[in-house]
């Protein structure tokens, strides 16, 4: 599987796990511009001090995503028009080169994902490390291409999409001379119930796509699809975040809070250690207990003037600290040999005791 490069990052098999934490349009909480970007770099601080690999925001304006007559959506949970609950979110655009500079200063990578043309050019501008494509881009193939010829970077979430939409978009981005391509697992809902979340997916994507594969996680819960992702092999978790459920707008009320936040990020670092690797061994940490509680070969009763060793004078027990004789897998060789010399009862019988 091919890894891409994220900023300082590698990404994919054999490499920590890249977390997203996606802040999105969560640092909107005022009508006051001066309010909304200071609760922007208190989400990057967050996302630094949970431990992530970077932070991401989006990038939209309401007049090239909606048409005006779009209506409202149900899980905004308000009756307003789409293209105002979007008009209000809009990042402005010098606020990128101050979010990326905070992030520098944090160590945490800033990332951003663009929704048109234009803005993936002011992501350009300001020297982004990779484009993270939504779900609902993937058949926006104009757009597709121009963000591929940025030949940077480029992670495609896959929600309400089939295998073959997926496919489709990662050969438009491949024909631009771009390779750098990860992929995502999503559910296009908001809450994604769990039952929805489809992990067993991502081994399939691994199968088809020589990319890094991952997870872009709507559930509520802060472990349980990140964690299982990371086990079936995700080199990629994405999860929004907030600093209350409780504040309006559209992804407020299913982002973790930052201290599941950091329950997160250190849960996916504490799956990684715990997978290992596919080779089966004696562990360094088992050596001391190998030794001390596997079973070796004893007397379980005196056998005298060279008797034969039998399963009635012979047993298998654990050492402990004390002397270990030859182990119990050895016993068909030993049943049926002379003991070379008297034996007490709780002798070890070592190799050079039975002929």
């Amino acid at each position: 599987m091919k890894r891409i490069e994220i900023g300082d990052k590698t990404v994919g098999d054999g490499h920590p796990t890249f977390v997203i934490a996606e802040a999105g349009a969560n640092y909107h909480i005022s009508k006051d511009p001066k309010i909304n970007f200071k609760h922007a770099l208190k989400l990057v601080d967050i996302a630094a001090d949970a431990g992530a690999d970077s932070v991401k925001f989006q990038l939209y304006r309401a007049n090239k995503l909606y048409s005006e007559s779009a209506g409202s959506a149900g899980y905004l949970g308000s009756g307003k028009p789409i293209y105002e609950v979007i008009r209000e979110r809009e990042l402005p655009y010098e606020w990128l080169g101050k979010l990326a500079s905070h992030c520098d200063k944090r160590g945490i990578i800033f990332l951003c994902s663009p929704f048109d043309e234009a803005s993936a050019d002011e992501l350009e501008g300001i020297g982004i490390s990779a484009y993270k494509v939504a779900s609902y881009s993937i058949d926006n193939i104009s757009f597709l291409r121009h963000v591929a010829r940025k030949k940077r970077p480029v992670l495609l979430s896959t929600g309400a999409s089939e295998i073959n939409e997926i496919k489709r978009a990662v050969e438009i981005i491949k024909k631009e001379g771009n390779s750098k391509i990860a992929v995502l697992q999503c559910t296009a809902k908001y809450p994604a119930p769990l039952s929805s979340v489809n992990l067993r997916v991502i081994p399939r994507l691994k199968a088809i796509f020589d990319t890094p594969i991952g997870l872009s996680d709507h559930s509520r819960d802060p472990l349980i699809a990140p964690l299982g992702a990371v086990a079936l092999g995700a080199n990629i978790i994405e999860k929004h975040y907030t600093t209350d459920n409780s504040l309006p707008g559209p992804d407020h009320t299913f982002a973790v809070l930052p201290e599941e936040l950091r329950d997160m990020v250190r849960g996916i670092r504490g799956m990684e250690a715990a997978l290992g690797s596919a080779e089966k061994k004696v562990t360094p940490e088992e050596r001391e207990l190998q030794q001390f509680a596997k079973n070796f070969l004893y007397a379980k009763v005196g056998i005298r003037d060279r008797g034969v060793l039998s399963e009635g004078n012979v047993i298998a027990l654990r050492p402990g600290t004390g002397k270990r004789g030859v182990s119990a897998s050895e016993i068909d060789r030993v049943l049926g040999k002379k003991a070379r010399r008297d034996l007490v009862k709780g002798d070890a019988i070592g190799k050079n005791d039975y002929e």
